[in-house]
């Protein structure tokens, strides 16, 4: 009887290895370690957030990683991997909104990576009070023009 638990520790790690497996490569989730915009567009709710993008000016210059990423190595693939898993949750179990919104941690990235791009424009402006710019209160369709 001493063998049941290790056999069910194997059986449950190797479901979970293989569901884990198969859904990686169903999602081609090899896809989301690059920076091809033409991953975001894998799952179909996020075509119209790249039809925006293709026609706006951030289009020639910036790809979405640019702007929803990190731009250091780590912070980068923690990210992708932190937002991988929650949307291939929420696209699983079909819990997200109709119209996708931008997570509040998901938001302070996209700030953060205004200022390496912008920074001449951003930093003669006084902003008091403030540890960001919040440019997505007034530019919030910059990157996804519709």
């Amino acid at each position: 009887m001493r063998r049941l638990p290790v056999v069910t520790l194997a059986v449950a790690l190797g479901i979970v290895l293989g569901v884990g497996t198969y859904t990686f490569i169903y999602a081609r989730g090899a896809s989301y370690l690059s920076n091809d915009p033409e991953a975001c567009r894998n799952c179909h709710v996020m075509q119209g957030q790249f039809d925006a993008w293709v026609k706006s000016s951030h289009a020639a210059v910036a790809v979405c990683n640019d702007c929803h990423a990190p731009h250091a190595l780590v912070p980068k693939y923690a990210t992708k991997a932190t937002n991988g898993f929650w949307h291939s949750f929420a696209f699983t179990t079909g819990w997200f909104p109709d119209e996708i919104q931008i997570t509040e941690r998901n938001r302070r990235v996209t700030e953060g990576a205004c200022f390496p791009c912008h920074a001449d424009v951003v930093s003669a402006m006084p902003i008091e009070g403030t540890s960001a710019a919040l440019c997505l209160n007034c530019h919030a369709s910059v990157g996804h023009l519709r």
